[in-house]
């Protein structure tokens, strides 16, 4: 090929030269001056594609660099996003690094939920353990008492195997709803029903507040489901409120359903704590409870979990030492 462009170049000096009336000299200065360019032009070309393939390759061998680490394990490898290679490049990088960042997380979520697990069932089975051990080996007697006491640990066990599952279900979304109407009005007095018993003996007022427009206010959702958010709820805000508290539960229409508001006078939450009182097994401060049996720690994530399900959110506000409130908005 080299020297047919030689000939070719050398023929077409030779026309040129002729056609211009130049001589051997004009015809020699042409095909120099062609064969240069001749020459030139391909190595240009191909400088200007290898620069450019290195700015495709690099980019994209660091991106399957990180990717090999990351099959093998290692979710600490990040992509340099760099400034070089083209900006679909820069992209891809951001994302790939986002991407390995939430895998990051949620295995460290995976590896605290087995260890919260753990600790939760720990404690109750030690007491059980420990219980039937010593009425075997005759240290204690198996009296009404003794066996009532654990009954109560196998009832704890018992809530949080089923906590578990209905919050696995939840997120998985296959917790199955039985939809249905709903009477607002209906839904909060029977939570009130349930926890006053538990509010009087802790002299703490729990009252119903309802819009007048919300009195008669229904919406479609499973009841069973909603009372267990609210119980959820109720339950916490006994637990935080010292005793000449008062705790109300309100409804009031919005523009896109129903907003029913879980209002207490307690300790409050502190702001460190806020974004991670959804949470699985949080529990804040464990010297602040005000009652034993404070729970598994599971009821705030099954609340959340519950409401999306419904198609609505939850929401906190607190300040502490002046009290709590929590937020859902269910469309109508």
């Amino acid at each position: 090929m080299i020297l047919l462009v030689l000939g070719g170049m050398g023929a077409f000096a030779f026309l040129l030269s002729r056609f211009f009336e130049g001589g051997g000299q004009m015809a020699a200065l042409i095909w120099v001056g062609g064969c240069g360019l001749s020459l030139a032009l391909p190595l240009l070309s191909g400088a200007v594609a290898f620069r450019v393939f290195q700015g495709i390759t690099n980019p994209l061998a660091d991106v399957m660099s990180a990717t090999e680490a990351v099959a093998d394990g290692d979710l600490s490898v990040r992509v340099p996003e760099s400034q070089r290679g083209p900006g679909e490049f820069r992209r891809l990088a951001g994302s790939f690094n986002r991407m390995v960042e939430e895998l990051d997380r949620a295995e460290n979520q995976r590896r605290n939920l087995t260890a919260d697990v753990a600790h939760e069932l720990r404690s109750p089975l030690h007491i059980i353990q420990g219980n039937l051990e010593g009425v075997l080996d005759g240290v204690y007697d198996p009296s009404p008492e003794h066996i009532a006491a654990t009954l109560d640990e196998t009832q704890l066990l018992r809530r949080l195997v089923d906590d578990l599952q209905t919050l696995s279900l939840a997120e998985a979304g296959q917790l199955p709803l039985k939809m249905e109407t709903v009477d607002i009005s209906e839904l909060l007095e029977d939570v009130r029903t349930s926890f006053s018993g538990q509010a009087e003996a802790a002299k703490i007022e729990l009252g119903v507040e309802l819009e007048e427009e919300a009195q008669e206010m229904n919406i479609m959702g499973d009841a069973d489901r909603l009372d267990q958010v609210l119980s959820n709820l109720v339950a916490n805000a006994l637990r935080y409120t010292s005793s000449g508290g008062s705790i109300s539960m309100k409804a009031a229409l919005t523009p896109t359903g129903v907003r029913v508001s879980i209002c207490d006078d307690g300790d409050g939450i502190p702001p460190n704590d806020l974004p991670y009182i959804f949470d699985r097994f949080w529990k804040g401060d464990r010297a602040r409870h005000r009652v034993d049996g404070a729970g598994s720690g599971l009821g705030l994530a099954i609340a959340r979990q519950l409401v999306q399900l419904h198609g609505g959110e939850i929401q906190v506000e607190s300040e502490l030492d002046l009290g709590t409130t929590f937020l859902i908005d269910l469309p109508g």
